[in-house]
């Protein structure tokens, strides 16, 4: 342990228990970050944190004269208790032409829910193409997640779209649903011991070697096995940022130690909860992390998964998303970079340390140098609330300004196919992007996408601009 203007910093020393994905925080503009990759190959070992997902096959239920299935669903009630729902498929480049509509039933009321529709578009959502995570093996087609609350009935109906249902006319012999259609049912598990609490206390020491990893990757910023990596001032903010950068800016020489030398536009570090906060089972994942070169863009999602959660719900509503992406869609990890509820606390998302260029699965070919950071919600016709929309400002005021961007600026990222952008093609973006600026996409919705123009001149704002 060391100080540096009277902050303790942390420093971590590597233990015989062999973890080797801990990147040097060399975080100057326009130099590349230490950069350590694996392959997707998922960690094995016990859970550290309950929680589970049954897969359901959907059968067919209507067929149209050319016996093709129009629509495939099942209903199952006395299920083992899941509160997020989603419906996958074998190929991840085939797309569900079509319609998903659920109900479930409530373990608090034992009431029916009203029927609601998941988002199919889910495709522009993940790794870039010919990148490993990608070319897995493990990946599967699906819709966004949904958050239905702790429930044990189930009642799905997947219908293709025939482009004439109103008439009742039957579908071509080319429309068809996805092949192995199967309904996913996710049990976050419990909420992990409230920080400071005795329980989590018991927690201290008690690392697997993944969580291990994954703490120590905020090294310099909070001590292992930290729930929450706390907010600092300016002041501090620009002491660490020095520190980050390898304490002296001589080394770097030319231009680059003028730049540095000056004074930072850099905003006031956020209070973020770590992945051991929100109580991630490390063991999921992909063993290792993989980074970018630097982050010189940010891109707004929100998660599709619906508003009904409450903030308190928010930790489980994660780790359901997580474990959607990583056991039913065959990620390494979660997608985004980052999360944000809609009480404005801040998540940390994919593992591999807050202050790095960690490469998601967020924006399809636009993953590299640019973070993913999700709203979590629908917000197509609903606005985001106010606390979410300044977390988000806060948020890349900090994260950008360790990279030197300015939020409310334009930046070339190089594209790695899209249905916008063929690969290779340079695309002039604003620093901060809505998914939608990547990719042809709802996400992040008309809401929150309005008020990115806000978030902008905020983190400008809180830069110092």
């Amino acid at each position: 342990m060391f100080k540096i203007g009277g902050m303790r910093r942390y420093g971590f020393l590597a233990s015989s228990i062999g973890v080797t994905c801990t990147a040097a925080l060399i975080l100057a503009p326009g130099l590349p970050s230490a950069t350590a990759t694996a392959g997707p190959t998922p960690a094995t070992g016990p859970s550290a944190v309950p929680g589970s997902t049954r897969s359901l096959p959907l059968l067919p239920l209507t067929r149209d004269r050319s016996r093709a299935a129009l629509e495939h669903g099942l209903r199952r009630t006395g299920v083992r208790h899941f509160s997020l729902v989603g419906v996958i498929w074998d190929d991840p480049d085939t797309e569900l032409h079509g319609s998903v509509r659920i109900r479930t039933r409530s373990t608090v009321t034992g009431t029916w829910s009203d029927w609601q529709d998941i988002d199919t578009h889910n495709a522009d959502h993940g790794a870039d193409p010919g990148t490993a995570e990608h070319a897995s093996g493990l990946v599967h087609g699906a819709t966004a997640p949904l958050w239905v609350g702790e429930s044990d009935g189930v009642d799905v109906r997947v219908r293709v779209d025939t482009g004439d249902r109103d008439r009742g006319a039957a579908a071509g012999p080319s429309v068809t649903l996805p092949s192995g259609l199967r309904l996913e049912l996710v049990d976050p598990g419990e909420e992990p011991p409230p920080q400071g609490s005795q329980a989590d206390a018991s927690r201290t020491g008690e690392l697997s070697e993944e969580a291990t990893a994954a703490s120590a990757a905020n090294a310099g910023l909070v001590p292992l096995g930290a729930t929450e990596i706390p907010a600092l001032d300016r002041e501090d903010t620009e002491r660490e940022l020095l520190a980050l950068r390898g304490g002296e800016p001589a080394q770097y020489g030319g231009e680059l130690t003028e730049r540095l030398r000056a004074k930072p536009y850099i905003g006031p570090r956020p209070r973020i909860v770590t992945r051991r906060g929100w109580g991630a089972d490390e063991s999921l994942r992909g063993r290792g992390f993989v980074y970018s070169k630097k982050i010189a863009a940010a891109f707004v999602h929100h998660t599709s998964s619906g508003n009904n959660y409450s903030c308190a719900q928010a930790p489980s509503v994660i780790r359901s998303i997580y474990r959607y992406h990583v056991r039913s869609m065959g990620w390494r990890d979660i997608g985004y970079n980052f999360l944000v509820d809609k009480c404005g606390t801040l998540y940390e998302g994919r593992a591999g340390g807050v202050a790095k260029a960690v490469l998601g699965a967020h924006t399809m070919g636009f993953n590299t140098n640019s973070v993913g950071i999700a709203v979590i919600g629908s917000y197509g016709g609903t606005k985001p609330s106010s606390a979410a929309v300044t977390a988000v400002a806060r948020l890349t005021a900090w994260k950008l300004g360790l990279y030197g961007m300015n939020p409310s600026g334009k930046t070339y990222l190089t594209s790695g196919g899209g249905n916008l952008y063929q690969k290779g093609k340079s695309v002039r973006l604003n620093v901060i992007s809505g998914h939608r600026d990547g990719f042809s996409t709802d996400c992040p919705g008309r809401q929150l996408y309005g008020k990115l123009g806000t978030a902008r001149s905020s983190a400008a704002r809180y830069q110092g601009r």
